[in-house]
């Protein structure tokens, strides 16, 4: 199997031992869970909205760094410390991802890393 690891300082480094992402054969990008996070490591804020945008964006800037946009991901998985938000992350997921969003799930869980509220994880296919 073709693997290719792909990391970026453009985005919070990894707190743990996992990548930001791994290209498989070239064209398939799976990329490992965001958080709200800063690069700086510190949090972008205590707010959903802020976190699910911080979470987003640091989405966008791996896939930019991978040479891809919002536009190459083809699933993504929302994990959210209360299901109540739901409303609220769908808004700004919405308005961040674009007009034809990918396949989605979206689960609520007991705890994230750092005690975030939103962590959201994707795969991406080149040339989409």
């Amino acid at each position: 199997m073709e693997r290719h690891i792909h990391n970026t300082s453009r985005i919070p480094a990894p707190i743990g031992p996992y990548s930001h992402g791994v290209f498989v054969h070239g064209k398939l990008f799976f990329m490992s869970g965001q958080i709200g996070m800063r690069s700086d490591g510190s949090m972008a804020g205590q707010d959903i909205e802020t976190q699910t945008k911080q979470t987003l964006l640091n989405i966008l800037a791996l896939l930019d760094s991978a040479g891809m946009s919002a536009a190459n991901i083809v699933k993504t998985t929302i994990f959210l410390k209360d299901l109540n938000d739901f409303g609220k992350v769908n808004d700004i997921y919405g308005e961040m991802i674009g007009s034809e969003p990918p396949a989605r799930s979206t689960v609520e869980v007991a705890r994230l890393p750092k005690d975030a509220l939103v962590e959201i994880e994707a795969i991406a296919v080149v040339g989409v």
